[in-house]
This record gives structure tokens, C-alpha cells and sequence, in this order.
């Protein structure tokens, strides 16, 4: 009995936990990209660095109020600094839409063509965070680093292995939690909601329904800044800031909008999960579990990993051609909002 509750300690420190902070993250990056593929018909391949654009303000911001002796006392004063960094990404979204997306959408131009202007923001917003912040990590988390240590735990329930949640992970989770609700409650009772779940529905009929399509616009790009911001923030908290980092993730983000279904908030959500579970359940070294669910003191030789830790986004792209190859529209089907 003792050695199944180390096994399952050992298996929440590093698997389920981890996991499930990822797949937050993951979940809120592909929200914001399944909201404009279906409002504006076109794959965002600059969401990554405006994640990274974001969490470059919040930090700016973070440096200032910690500089003038601000804090959240426990809590990351990134907290405070987190809505300056989602306003000036919502300006930046909202002005990159009028400069160059909206041009495209007067031309009614193909969503190939859209989707290629976004690869070229996406590049000028990775050299102005560049040229701002610098390529190099940047650590911004402060307060308490710890919710509970694994020494705390250990002394608690007289286990050998030991279970640490860190105050990142908890807030990832939590904020999660809480903007997925309010995202939803929005599209379902809201009246500009139900415009938006409407205009992405059928276009046309939404615009002989008198739905104003600017309007509608605006606030597809306003909310999918605003969760770029934050899954940003949250990511650069539990681990650390590195703009090539943000670049990197759009395919694990883009899997998970795909696996559950381009277009469909759910789909989103769930598959931030899967892909998040696949990776840490496929990159993990299960030798201490083996040796802890086995009978007697065998203990195996090699790790027992199933793939270096160097190919984790192997994985989220192994997922997304099997789902394209198998189940097109995900597994939600590709509703729309």
C-alpha cells in the first residue's frame, strides 16, 4: 500500500500536475487562436508572439511597480501588472487589425493569404520583443515560491516521495479556471456574444440580422489579446520568459485547436489537456514508478522514457497529423462558437 501511494505521489509531482498547469496554458493559446479562426476565417500563427508580446508588458510593468516597491506581498506582483500588459497588447492587437488584416478582409482575399500576412506579423512582433526585452530568459516571478514542499509533505505523511505545488501552478490553474468560465458565460448569454457565435456561424445571415461586423471584429480581437496576454504571463511564471519559447508553441497550441476542433471553445479546452497529458506521459522517465509497482527489489536498468524530453513537441505534432489523418474536424467535430 505504501509503495502504490509513493508511486501516485511520484506520478503527481511530475506528471499530473505539471500536466495540468500545461494544459491551462495550452488551453487558454488555443482559445484565443480557435476565436479568430472563426470569427475571421484565418489560422493566427502570429498568437504565439503575441503571447509573448503580452508577457513582455506585464514584465516591463512587473520591473516598474517592483522598482517603486510594489508588491502582491505573497502573490507574483506580475498579478498587478498583468491588465497594464493586456491593455497595451489589446491596442496592439486592435492596431495590427487595421493596418494590415483589414485590408484583406475589404479584398475578401483567401484564407491562405490572410494566414501568410499573419506569418509576417508574427515575425515583426518577435523582433520588437526582441529588440525590447532581449532573446535571452528572463525571470519576473517574486512572493512565495511555494504552496507546499515536498520536504513538507514527506514530514506529513511519512512517505518517501514528496509532492510540491508551486504558487505558479496554483494561479495557472485557478486564473484558468476562472476566464474559461467568464469566456463562456460571455458567448452563451451575452448580446454581443450571441453576435459573435451568430456572425461565425453564417456570416451572411448575421449581416442581415443587422450584426455590426466591425463591432464583432473588434472584439474577437480584444478577447483573443486578452487571453494571449494572460496564457502568456502564466507560462513565463511557471517557468521562465524566453521569446523563442512563445515561437515554439504555437504548434502544441495549434494541435490542441485542431485535436479538439478548430473553431469550437470546447474543443479548445480539451484538447490543451490531451495534448499536455501526451507530452508529459510520453517524455517522462517511469523508471522509480516501475521499481515502486513492482514485486520485490527489481529494479530496471534504462529509464523506461519513451522519448527524450528533447522531442515533446514531437509529439504534439505525431497527434495532430493522426487526428488530420483519421478524424479531420477533431473531437468536437469543428463546431463553431
Amino acid at each position: 500500500m505504501v509503495d502504490l501511494l509513493n508511486a501516485l505521489a511520484l506520478m503527481s509531482n511530475f506528471v499530473f500536475v505539471p500536466a495540468l498547469v500545461y494544459g491551462s496554458q495550452l488551453a487558454l493559446g488555443a482559445l484565443g487562436v480557435t476565436l479568430i479562426y472563426s470569427i475571421l476565417r484565418f489560422s493566427n500563427f502570429a498568437h504565439g508572439d503575441t503571447m509573448a508580446f503580452g508577457a513582455m508588458l506585464t514584465i516591463l510593468a512587473t520591473w516598474w511597480f517592483q522598482s517603486m516597491g510594489i508588491s502582491a506581498g505573497p502573490l507574483p506582483t506580475a498579478l498587478l501588472a498583468l491588465p497594464i500588459g493586456i491593455v497595451g497588447t489589446v491596442l496592439f492587437a486592435l492596431l495590427t487589425d487595421r493596418m494590415v488584416y483589414r485590408y484583406y478582409r475589404k479584398v475578401k482575399a483567401a484564407s491562405i493569404v490572410t494566414m501568410m500576412a499573419s506569418v509576417g506579423v508574427m515575425f515583426v512582433m518577435n523582433g520588437v520583443v526582441r529588440v525590447v526585452i532581449g532573446p535571452g530568459e528572463q525571470r519576473f516571478a517574486d512572493g512565495e515560491r511555494f504552496i507546499i514542499k515536498a520536504r513538507e509533505f514527506k514530514e506529513l505523511t511519512g512517505l518517501a516521495e514528496g509532492i510540491s505545488i508551486r504558487t505558479s501552478q496554483a494561479i495557472t490553474v485557478i486564473v484558468t479556471l476562472i476566464v474559461v468560465a467568464l469566456l463562456f458565460w460571455f458567448l452563451q448569454k451575452s448580446r454581443t456574444g450571441k453576435a459573435m457565435r451568430a456572425y461565425a456561424d453564417n456570416e451572411d445571415l448575421a449581416l442581415l440580422s443587422g450584426i455590426n461586423p466591425d463591432k464583432v471584429v473588434m472584439v474577437a480581437w480584444i478577447i483573443a489579446a486578452t487571453l494571449a496576454t494572460i496564457a502568456g504571463t502564466l507560462y513565463g511564471l511557471d517557468k521562465s520568459f524566453k521569446p523563442f519559447t512563445y515561437f515554439q508553441l504555437l504548434l502544441p497550441i495549434f494541435a490542441a485547436a485542431i485535436v479538439g476542433g478548430i473553431g469550437n471553445p470546447l474543443g479548445a479546452v480539451a484538447g490543451g489537456f490531451i495534448i499536455a497529458f501526451s507530452e508529459m506521459g510520453f517524455t517522462y522517465a517511469y523508471k522509480r514508478f516501475v521499481a515502486y509497482m513492482t514485486p520485490g527489489d527489481w529494479v530496471p536498468e534504462g529509464l523506461i522514457q519513451l522519448l527524450s524530453t528533447d522531442y515533446k513537441f514531437a509529439v504534439s505534432f505525431v497527434i495532430l497529423v493522426l487526428v488530420l489523418l483519421v478524424r479531420p474536424t477533431g473531437i468536437f467535430k469543428g463546431k463553431v462558437l
